[in-house]
């Protein structure tokens, strides 16, 4: 029986030539598998690409449902921004693609799977090692780390072996799901220089945006976006029409410099609209239920959430143990949040929540004022006293003159 390997497939250069390379190099039958995250087109088109390049079957896999309910709401609940900027929409659907390889490297009993990634990114590590946490006796192949081609070469090596190829000439490096859309090389890899405009394709320049605010209500239950504007709807159509709304507003633009899990820092330019109105609103309803206590040690679980994400380590033990506790904070997360969308802002104008632990009358400075002030100077000398001690048998002494 010969051997197989299933190749995760975009239908670009280096996946194309990675078919017939793969078929050459390892003598085994190729399987494709493209998996739709909300940033595929012509898929089908993709998929009799495959084919004609030399695949034995190509398989087209709807994961947007997937990627929402089981990946993007979970990072999202934790609040997992990676170094507070990016919010890991291309980190959060490689352990997904991953996942969907095995499942399907089980399927066509095949020995091997492959991805398109370089050597130098953090997507090899993502695929690597969420591959070896599903499944360890699969081997995972990387062509592109293995052949040594460069682009002109591999361009080449497609023109002599008659494979078909739609190859785009743009500036930059760019990858898209429905959680959002990273930009990189060309122009941006120098980071004194704004971005271009033609980098961005989801958000509108500020130039262009609408003179008149537009405002949103995004309703939740137990920390999760379940309607706008009082129409509920489910996640991937939630998502998708907040990137509409805020994009046109020009909300959504991150240009920061990132630190790569390979050791090298990289500029990144992102497009995240309903991520940006999303992470903003649940921080805002968190804000209102959960107690001063959680809300500081949940914002060090979310730094540690977000990098585990970032390194790789989503099927990890650490990651479901963090998940456990981010569900217990989610019980009372529920409420509505009111956004004003202007000229690339989104600011948090309006909150409410049935369990809210804001109290107008503990709150307030008018008649209805139910806080007893009285209590206020036992609890200051309490809560000073430590310092006052400190200060009476360690005086600070002058510095030297």
């Amino acid at each position: 029986m010969p051997k197989k390997v299933v190749l995760a497939y975009s239908g670009g250069l280096d996946t194309s030539v990675a078919i017939r390379w793969l078929a050459e190099k390892y003598d085994a039958e190729v399987v494709t598998l493209t998996i739709d995250l909300g940033g595929q087109k012509d898929l089908e088109e993709v998929r009799a690409r495959a084919l004609k390049t030399g695949a034995v079957k190509a398989y087209v896999v709807d994961g947007k449902e997937m990627f929402v309910q089981d990946f993007v709401f979970p990072a999202f609940q934790a609040g997992a921004v990676y170094q507070g900027q990016y919010p890991l929409a291309t980190a959060l659907g490689r352990p997904l693609i991953a996942k969907l390889l095995v499942e399907m490297a089980r399927k066509e009993d095949a020995q091997y799977v492959a991805h398109g990634c370089t050597g130098k990114g953090n997507d090899q590590v993502r695929f690597d090692v969420s591959v070896g946490a599903l499944a360890p006796e699969l081997k995972v192949i990387a062509p592109a780390r293995e052949w040594g081609m460069s682009r002109e070469e591999e361009e080449e090596y497609a023109r002599r072996h008659h494979i078909p190829l739609v190859i785009k000439k743009g500036l930059y490096s760019t990858d898209e799901n429905l959680w959002g859309r990273s930009i990189e090389a060309g122009p941006l890899e120098d980071p004194w220089r704004e971005p271009p405009e033609e980098a961005f394709d989801w958000t509108r320049a500020i130039a262009d945006t609408p003179d008149q605010p537009l405002y949103l209500e995004v309703a939740f239950e137990q920390g999760l976006p379940i309607a706008l504007d009082g129409e509920e709807m489910d996640g991937v159509a939630l998502i998708n029409r907040l990137n509409a709304l805020a994009g046109e507003h020009g909300v959504g633009r991150i240009d920061h410099i990132e630190d790569r899990l390979v050791g090298i820092k990289s500029r990144e330019v992102y497009e995240a609209p309903a991520a940006t109105v999303l992470l903003k609103a649940h921080q805002a309803l968190e804000a209102m239920t959960l107690s001063r206590d959680q809300l500081r040690f949940k914002a060090k679980v979310s730094e540690e959430y977000a990098e585990l994400i970032y390194n790789g380590l989503w099927f990890g033990a650490l990651r479901r143990d963090l998940a456990a506790y981010v569900g217990s904070t989610q019980q009372h997360v529920t409420g509505s949040i009111r956004v004003r969308l202007h000229k690339g802002n989104c600011t948090v104008v309006g909150r409410r929540a049935s369990q809210s632990l804001y109290r107008y009358d503990l709150a307030t400075y008018g008649a209805q004022d139910a806080f007893d002030q009285k209590a206020s100077p036992g609890f200051i000398h309490i809560w000073g006293l430590q310092t006052r001690i400190q200060a009476q048998q360690q005086p600070e002494e002058p510095p030297d003159a």
